[in-house]
C-alpha cells in the first residue's frame, strides 16, 4: 500500500495553497491547482473495499495506468468486513435484478476465483426455514422463482431436516446447495495483490474532498493525505469510478448542485446490524450445524433475518439483527433489540437457544437506496454520460 504523493516538484504557488489549507473550501483549493501540479491517472477508483479492489484490479489490467484511493488505514475495514461472509446464490430478488444476476454470475467467479488463488471458502450450503404454513408457502413460492432464475434449490422433508439437522426446528425447509462461505479478508488481500502486480497503486489515509468535471475531458479530484507536510494533493483521471459504498452517495453529490436530483436520487439509508456469537460456556447447550441457517425474509427483503452462520473455523454466529440509523460509522454494539428478543428470533429455528448463550460480537451497516419499511431498490451500476459525466 501507498500513500498518494506527487511526482512533480512543489511550486512556490502549490505551497502557498497548503499553508492556506484551513481558509478555503475544498473546491476553492481544488480549482487553485495548475494543471503542472496535479497527478495524472488514467483511471481513479474512490474506495478500497471488496468491489473498489476487484474494479481496480480489473482496469489495472487495461492500457493506461490505475489508482485506488481508500480514506481508511487500510483496505476493506468498513462494510468488506462487517458481514455475514455468505456468497450468496441469488434465490430472493426479481429476475431482471442486478442482485439476482450478479448473485448467480459472480457466485461461479468466486468460487473458481477463490480456487485459483488459494482463498479459503466452503460450500456450505444453506436452509430457509419456515415456521409456519404461510410461511412454508412462501418457501413454495420462493422454489418456483428459483426454477425460473435457474438457481438450484429443493424442498426437503422434515424427516430428512431432523436427521440431517437435529438441533434446527423448521415446519418446511427449502435447500440451497449452491451458498457459502468465505474469508472476506483474504478475498481482499488476494484482489490487492493482482491490483499491485498489475501495476496499479491503493492509497490508503486517502479521502477525496472535492470533485470538478474538467473542461478538457475527465476529472479533477482533490484528496486529503493525512500528510503533514503535503495534506492535500490534486489528481487529474480520465474516468473515475465511485466504489466508496457507505459514502458513495456523497461522492457522486460532490459533482452536482445543490438542487440537483442525485441528492434525493442517490441518497443512502444505514442499515445497522449486531453479530452475536455463542458463548459455548458449560451452561451453554451444545450446537452441532452444518449449514447456514436462515429464517422466511420480511416482505419488502430489508433483511434476511437473523441468521446462522458459520466462519472458516466452524464457529457459530447470529445476525444480523435490523436497526435504522443516521450515521455511517455508528458501530457500536450497545442499543438495539433487547438481547432476549434477539434470542427469541433465533429460538424459532434453534429452540435451545437462550439469551445466556449469547454474547455481543461486532457490527455491521449496511448502505441502502430504500428507505426504511419502504419497496425494494436494486443496485445501481451506471456510466453517467447522460447526466453530463461520461466515464
Amino acid at each position: 500500500m501507498i500513500r498518494l504523493l506527487s511526482t512533480r516538484p512543489i511550486t512556490a504557488t502549490a505551497l502557498l495553497l497548503w499553508q492556506r489549507q484551513y481558509a478555503v473550501s475544498a473546491a476553492e483549493r481544488l480549482g487553485s491547482y495548475a494543471s503542472e501540479d496535479m497527478t495524472n491517472v488514467d483511471h481513479l477508483v474512490i474506495g478500497g473495499g471488496v468491489v473498489g479492489l476487484a474494479v481496480g484490479r480489473q482496469l489495472a489490467a487495461r492500457q493506461g495506468n490505475t489508482l485506488v484511493v481508500e480514506k481508511n488505514r487500510g483496505f476493506g475495514m468498513e462494510t468488506s468486513s462487517r458481514n455475514s461472509e455468505v456468497i450468496h446464490a441469488g434465490i430472493y430478488y426479481p429476475k431482471t435484478s442486478l442482485r439476482t444476476r450478479l448473485c448467480i454470475e459472480g457466485k461461479n467467479m468466486l468460487y473458481k476465483y477463490c480456487q485459483e488463488h488459494n482463498v479459503p471458502f466452503k460450500k456450505t450450503g444453506k436452509w430457509v426455514v419456515a415456521q409456519n404454513d404461510e410461511q412454508a408457502e412462501y418457501l413454495r413460492q420462493l422454489a418456483e422463482h428459483c426454477a425460473d432464475v435457474d438457481v438450484p434449490v429443493h424442498m426437503v422433508s422434515q424427516k430428512q431436516a431432523k436427521h440431517d439437522e437435529p438441533c434446527v426446528q423448521a415446519h418446511a425447509v427449502l435447500a440451497s446447495p449452491t451458498t457459502g462461505i468465505i474469508d472476506s479478508h483474504a478475498l481482499m488481500s488476494a484482489l490487492h495483490q493482482d491490483l499491485t502486480e498489475r501495476g496499479a497503486d491503493l492509497a490508503v489515509g486517502t479521502e477525496v474532498q472535492a470533485i470538478h468535471r474538467d473542461d478538457t475531458g475527465g476529472y479533477r479530484v482533490l484528496v486529503a493525505t493525512g500528510d503533514t507536510d503535503v495534506p492535500y494533493m490534486a489528481v487529474r483521471a480520465a474516468s473515475v469510478v465511485n466504489a466508496a459504498g457507505l459514502w458513495a452517495d456523497r461522492i457522486a453529490c460532490m459533482l452536482v448542485p445543490d438542487d440537483h436530483e442525485w441528492h434525493s436520487k442517490y441518497k443512502l439509508h444505514f442499515a445497522k446490524g449486531r453479530y452475536y456469537l455463542h458463548t459455548n460456556s458449560s451452561n451453554s447447550p451444545s450446537i452441532s450445524v452444518q449449514r447456514l441457517v436462515y429464517p422466511v425474509p420480511d416482505k419488502q427483503i430489508t433483511s434476511l433475518g437473523t441468521h446462522l452462520t458459520l466462519d472458516m473455523g466452524g464457529a457459530i454466529r447470529f445476525g444480523p439483527d435490523l436497526e435504522w440509523v443516521s450515521s455511517n460509522t455508528d458501530y457500536a454494539t450497545d442499543g438495539g433489540e433487547p438481547i432476549k428478543k434477539v434470542a427469541a428470533a433465533i429460538a424459532e429455528y434453534l429452540p435451545m437457544i437462550q439469551a445466556k448463550d449469547l454474547a455481543p460480537g461486532y457490527t455491521g451497516i449496511r448502505p441502502k437506496l430504500q428507505l426504511p419499511g419502504g419497496v425494494f431498490r436494486d443496485f445501481v451500476i451506471k456510466e453517467e454520460s447522460d447526466a453530463g459525466f461520461p466515464g
